[in-house]
């Protein structure tokens, strides 16, 4: 792990789906909120806009360890079968707000004429803000991550087969 990184958790899944019906970006972009909740109980909302430079943007609003996250994700990789976004996502602790860098990405590959391994790998990085927010605590970055660490991981294990059967329906329904 990198100095500074928080995270990096990938799980995946089967989609029932064939490969070319499958459509990350598509699906990241047009998902509607009641979808995004369907995916984790600790989802609360989600819409799309675009970025200052115009590229689409994906908002979500979900809880993590009991702190409330803004992700404001860009895609910086937009193909059918592989999305990367990234945020500088804004938390809001008790103690305070701050914000982290993830970055998020999807992608589907064939496993036969019937069926694909969608991977949901997320991985996030302490901002200078961060960094600063934990100094002005007294709480060091080791400690800090250790504790983040099992609950970004359990919730990405919780929503990525629930985030490959909304592409599975989303697939199906095109």
């Amino acid at each position: 792990m990198g100095d500074h990184e928080i995270v990096d958790s990938s799980f995946s899944a089967i989609i029932n789906a064939p490969f070319e019906k499958i459509d990350i970006p598509q699906w990241c972009f047009t998902l509607p909120e009641h979808e995004y909740r369907r995916c984790s109980p600790a989802h609360i909302a989600a819409g799309f806009t675009t970025a200052p430079d115009g590229k689409r943007m994906s908002i979500n609003v979900e809880t993590i360890g009991g702190s409330l996250m803004v992700q404001h994700y860009v895609e910086t990789l937009a193909e059918k079968h592989h999305l990367i976004l990234e945020s500088v996502s804004d938390i809001f602790t008790p103690t305070g707000r701050t914000t982290i860098h993830v970055l998020w990405e999807l992608s589907a590959k064939r496993i036969d004429d019937r069926t694909c391994e969608f991977t949901n790998h997320v991985r996030s990085r302490a901002t200078e803000e961060f960094k600063a927010f934990l100094d002005r605590q007294g709480i060091p970055f080791e400690v800090f991550r250790a504790q983040r660490q099992p609950m970004s991981i359990a919730h990405n294990q919780g929503e990525t087969p629930l985030f490959a059967a909304s592409i599975e329906r989303a697939a199906l329904n095109n």
